[in-house]
This record gives C-alpha cells, structure tokens and sequence, in this order.
C-alpha cells in the first residue's frame, strides 16, 4: 500500500483498514507457527502497512490539534 492511497482515505477507513490488517498479521503468525505460511515476507509487509496507517493518523490527530489551538 502506498502512502498516497493512504493519505486518500477517509479517518473511518483508516481505522477499518489497520483493523483489518492487524486481523491478518495475526493470522500470518498463526499460520507460521503451525507451518503453514506460504510467503514469510508478507508478515513484514503487513507490519509496515500497519505503521505507515498509523503514523498518518497520528499526523492527521496533531494537525486536528494545532489547527484547534491557532483558532
């Protein structure tokens, strides 16, 4: 996923998406501890998905707090 689709998202699909992925890093890990996972490298592309999603809406929380406090 790239930071500019992220950045596209309404806050309530952010929170849907980071939802959604930390359910499927969950079940990366579960499937590599019983032996099953197929593509080991997608767990590190899920956890850094789930930091870019994030880090944006902690970008989006402190711009919402400064604009409060310049108004």
């Amino acid at each position: 996923m790239k930071i500019t689709e992220i950045r596209d998202m309404a806050d309530v699909e952010l929170l849907d998406k980071i939802k959604d992925s930390r359910a499927e890093l969950f079940n990366l890990r579960f499937q590599l501890a019983t032996g099953q996972l197929d593509n080991p490298a997608r767990i590190k592309d899920i956890k850094k998905d789930i930091a870019r999603l994030l880090t944006e809406m902690r970008s989006r929380e402190l711009n919402a707090a400064s604009d409060a406090a310049a108004s």
